[in-house]
């Protein structure tokens, strides 16, 4: 199973322990994923204003990793929508794959509208299955209550992603997560957005519509987050403190990636997942699953 890492920009830039964790899950699960270093940007911080340009940028993406052979596996949700779209675009559409291809000519490359992109988590969910996952978890994380947050672009738009998940009562992160042992907490507003699409607009909106899952999580009695996007943790553990400010509220609720807590089921040590990159502080919850470091 071999796929091209699409990192995007926020993973490099602030989420370099979704990566870490990422790459210890697929090594041990036998995904090969390969980097391309000619990468951009996928496009979707300008979809909004141009449309030209996002899909150009989407497109000579898809052109490299068309040029390898691969297929597309992106652990960031925004980064597999906007793809995602793109690829659905082209490969249905010969007159527009045409125009943007007398574009992508200049550079050396030609899109033939072939590339498949999936999030990482679909992947794990589809591709290798929850069985043979099961094969692969070493520790039992019973005690531990998560709440998952599918945030708005893992399972949409849902006619391209072939409805793999149901958007009004998703569940696939919530079966991924009970494999592991962990209680999966379910909560008010589920499938709340996390406010960062605002952020840049309007941060003390942004951090109010953050601040209302938070309240709502830790009213469920969650002891974590459980993400599978880099944005969104930007909202929920990069800026708690700024809304615990803000607001006068204390959380101190870690935010966890999907990958890192199927990599502590799986044995992985505290640093190989990244967890000691995590803002909020995880060492006290995960402390008896990592009973040697006391």
């Amino acid at each position: 199973m071999k796929y091209a890492l699409f990192l995007g920009c926020t993973i490099p830039a602030r989420s370099r322990n979704y990566e870490l964790s990422a790459r210890k899950v697929a090594q041990e699960l036998g995904i090969e994923l390969v980097d391309v270093e000619e990468f951009i940007c996928c496009g979707f911080p300008v979809k909004s204003s141009d449309q030209e340009s996002a899909t150009l940028l989407g497109a000579y993406n898809l052109a490299l990793a068309e040029k390898q052979g691969l297929d597309v596996c992106s652990l960031c949700s925004s980064c597999t929508s906007a793809l995602t779209e793109v690829a659905h675009e082209l490969a249905n559409d010969k007159e527009r794959r045409a125009a943007v291809n007398t574009v992508l000519s200049r550079l050396g490359l030609n899109y033939e509208g072939k590339v498949k992109v999936r999030h990482f988590a679909r992947i794990l969910y589809e591709e290798i299955g929850r069985e043979e996952l099961k094969k692969h978890l070493k520790r039992n994380l019973e005690g531990l209550r998560i709440a998952n947050h599918y945030g708005c672009h893992y399972i949409k738009p849902s006619e391209i992603y072939d409805n793999f998940d149901q958007v009004e009562d998703p569940h696939t992160l919530d079966e991924l997560v009970a494999l592991t042992g962990a209680t999966v907490v379910d909560y008010a507003n589920k499938k709340r957005c996390c406010g960062g699409p605002v952020l840049p607009v309007d941060e003390k909106v942004a951090l109010s519509v953050a601040k209302g899952k938070l309240d709502d999580i830790t009213e469920a009695g969650a002891d974590a987050m459980n993400l599978v996007c880099p944005f969104c943790s930007v909202m929920y553990d990069s800026n708690q403190k700024s809304i615990e400010a803000e607001f006068e509220r204390s959380y101190k609720l870690p935010v966890l990636y999907l990958t890192q807590i199927l990599g502590i089921a799986m044995g992985f040590e505290r640093k190989e997942l990244g967890l000691n990159m995590n803002v909020v502080k995880t060492k006290e919850l995960l402390a008896r699953f990592y009973e040697q470091e006391k």
